[in-house]
């Protein structure tokens, strides 16, 4: 028998109410959640999805789906591609299996519970990217994804900074916060390749972004865009998705090392500072 629950209980009504005084009733805003940092949410994932939908809100999210994931074909291995193709040939997870948009499969341990639940309702609106998809529910979904295409991973993010948009940490810190990938292709780098099966079951490229585990440096420069909330146990961030986009982009242009993990042998820091793919 488990032991009962003695922290906060986190209602749909509280996040409601968080969602107006941080101004972001009736706007899109991508989600990037820790679902355990609220200690407990009656309702559970889509009581957060269903808070945000009733203030009128477009909820974004990432839907990634390793799952799809192919080796790359032997004749086309682009250098500084942020892999060394001798010491991993590739995954095998995506062999003989297409992406499709009404799959409902992504990554949970690293998504997490609300971008599963977001990507299981049916009227949800999926991105064409077979492995970096984005999903997203409310009256501007179709306008936010559907211009994603596999060779435009990060064009969902674009659209949301080009319509006034929000990017919300739940319980998480900038390493999540999939826009600064979007920051360094708008800086100039190139995004690196990777490999899936088209609908004609054939390997082809798409572009994804690289290592995340760096952007934590980005704090000093976007600290003055940032509004803070509590909400329960969670601590939540909300940044502006055009100003975002634009400083991050600014501060890699000036130093492109900002981006740096702190694992001195990161070959995808190494290629994505140099410019990316060649």
């Amino acid at each position: 028998m488990g032991r009962e629950y003695l922290g906060t209980v986190v209602t749909r009504r509280d996040i409601q109410r968080a969602v107006r005084d941080l101004g972001l009733s009736g706007l899109p805003v991508c989600l990037h959640v820790s679902f355990r940092s609220f200690g407990r949410v009656e309702g559970g994932a889509g009581a957060i999805v269903s808070a945000f939908l009733a203030q009128g809100c477009t909820v974004l999210a990432p839907t990634f789906s390793d799952g799809f994931a192919v080796p790359p074909p032997v004749h086309i291995r682009p250098e500084r591609n942020g892999w060394n193709y001798d010491d991993y040939p590739g995954p095998t997870e995506g062999v003989g299996r297409v992406f499709s948009l009404e799959t409902d499969e992504i990554t949970v341990e690293e998504m997490g519970a609300v971008a599963a639940y977001l990507a299981a309702q049916p009227e949800r609106v999926r991105g064409r990217h077979p492995l970096c998809s984005f999903t997203a529910i409310g009256p501007m979904a179709g306008e936010l994804v559907s211009c994603q295409t596999p060779t435009d991973v990060f064009a969902p993010l674009r659209a949301l900074a080009g319509a006034n948009g929000w990017v919300l940490l739940m319980g998480v810190r900038l390493e999540k916060m999939t826009l600064l990938h979007a920051a360094e292709e708008s800086a100039g780098r190139r995004l690196f390749i990777r490999w899936a099966n088209g609908p004609d079951g054939a390997a082809m490229g798409v572009t994804t972004g690289g290592c995340s585990d760096g952007f934590g440096r980005f704090e000093t420069v976007l600290s003055p865009l940032a509004g803070k909330r509590q909400v329960g146990e969670s601590p939540w961030t909300v940044y502006p998705a055009h100003e975002t986009l634009a400083a991050a982009a600014e501060a890699i242009r000036g130093n492109p090392e900002i981006t740096r993990c702190g694992n001195p042998r990161c070959q995808r820091c190494r290629d994505a500072i140099s410019g990316g793919p060649i």
